[in-house]
C-alpha cells in the first residue's frame, strides 16, 4: 500500500502546472472503482478454496499482476541526470524548512490519520450502539464512497479556489463531522458524519498532495515524496493503532468512547488549520 501510494506523484510528476491536481485528482478516483469492486471480489472468491479466504489472497495477487503490465505501457522519462557540479536539490531538513512543504505534510498527514481514527472505530461503535454488522457495513461503504467520488473534480476546485482554499474546506468538513459524531449515535448521525469524513479527506488530502507538488525541483523530487509518505503513513498506522485504545479507554459505554474519539479530532484539527492560517497569513506578513 505504502509502494501504491506513490501512483498520485507519478501522475503529478509528468502534469503540467495547471493539469497537476487533475491528474493527482482522477488517479485518486480510481479508489471509486475499487470500492464498488472490492466487497464484490471479496463475495465472489471468499470461498472458491477449501481453506477459507484463500481465494480472496489469490485474487490480490492476480489484481496486482494485472497492474503490471498496465504499468508496462506507462511512460513516464526519468530526470535528466544532474551535470557535474550541478546542485543536488536541498536536504531533507532544508526542504523541511521549507514553509509551504511542512504545512502541505502537516495538513496530509492530519487529513489522513484523523480519517483512518474515526472509520477504524466506526463498526465496532455501530455494533456497540445496538445496530446490525449489515448496517456497519453500509456505512462504511458510503463512507468510502464519499472518499473517492469528489476526486472527478477536487482538481477543477483546487485551479479555480486555490489550493489553499481547498485543504481549509477539507479541514472544516472534518470539524463537521466530528461536531455531528458529538450530536448523538441513530444511524442518521453515523451515516451523515461518515459521509462527511471521507469528502474532508478527500479534499484536505488531494489539496495537500497538490501543494506539496509544486513546492520542489525535479532534483528533490525523490527524497521529498518518500519522507512525505513516510511521515504522512506513519501518522496514520498511530491514529490506526490509537483508535480502538481510545474507544475503550473511557472505561464507560460505547457511546462515551465514541464521543472521545471523535473529541481527540480537535487538536490535531486546530494544529493543522493554524499552520494553513500561518502560510496564508505570510505573504501579507512580509
Amino acid at each position: 500500500m505504502s509502494a501504491q501510494g506513490f501512483y498520485r506523484f507519478a501522475a503529478a510528476d509528468t502534469a503540467s502546472e495547471g493539469f497537476r491536481p487533475k491528474a493527482i485528482s482522477w488517479v485518486m478516483a480510481g479508489g471509486l472503482l475499487s470500492a464498488v469492486l472490492g466487497p464484490q471480489l471479496v463475495k465472489v472468491t471468499a470461498d472458491v478454496m477449501v481453506v477459507p479466504f484463500l481465494g480472496v489472497y489469490l485474487a490480490v495477487i492476480a489484481v496486482n499482476l494485472v497492474g503490471v503490465f498496465l504499468f508496462a505501457f506507462l511512460d513516464i522519462p526519468r530526470p535528466p541526470a544532474p551535470r557535474p557540479g550541478a546542485a543536488p536539490g536541498r536536504s531533507r531538513m532544508a526542504l523541511l524548512r521549507e514553509p509551504r512543504i511542512a504545512v502541505a505534510i502537516i495538513c496530509a498527514t492530519v487529513s489522513y490519520a484523523l480519517m483512518n481514527l474515526v472509520m477504524t472505530s466506526t463498526p465496532i461503535a455501530v455494533v456497540g450502539c445496538g445496530f446490525t454488522t449489515g448496517q456497519a457495513a453500509d456505512i462504511v461503504s458510503a463512507h468510502v464512497l464519499a472518499m473517492y467520488a469528489p476526486s472527478f473534480f477536487t482538481g477543477h476546485l483546487i485551479n479555480r479556489f486555490g489550493v489553499e482554499r481547498i485543504v481549509a474546506l477539507g479541514l472544516t468538513i472534518l470539524a463537521g463531522a466530528g461536531g455531528v459524531a458529538l450530536m448523538g449515535v441513530e444511524l442518521e448521525h453515523f451515516y451523515i458524519s461518515l459521509i462527511l469524513l471521507g469528502i474532508g479527506w478527500n479534499f484536505g488530502f488531494i489539496g495537500a498532495t497538490a501543494m506539496l507538488a509544486s513546492a520542489h525541483g525535479v532534483a528533490e523530487r525523490g527524497r521529498l515524496q518518500g519522507m512525505n509518505d513516510l511521515i504522512v503513513f506513519g501518522g496514520v498506522t498511530l491514529a490506526s493503532l490509537s483508535s480502538g485504545g481510545l474507544l475503550n479507554c473511557s472505561g464507560g459505554t460505547v457511546e462515551q468512547g465514541w464521543q472521545l474519539v471523535n473529541i481527540a479530532m480537535l487538536p490535531f484539527l486546530v494544529l493543522a488549520g493554524g499552520a494553513l492560517m500561518w502560510l496564508w497569513l505570510r505573504p501579507r506578513a512580509a
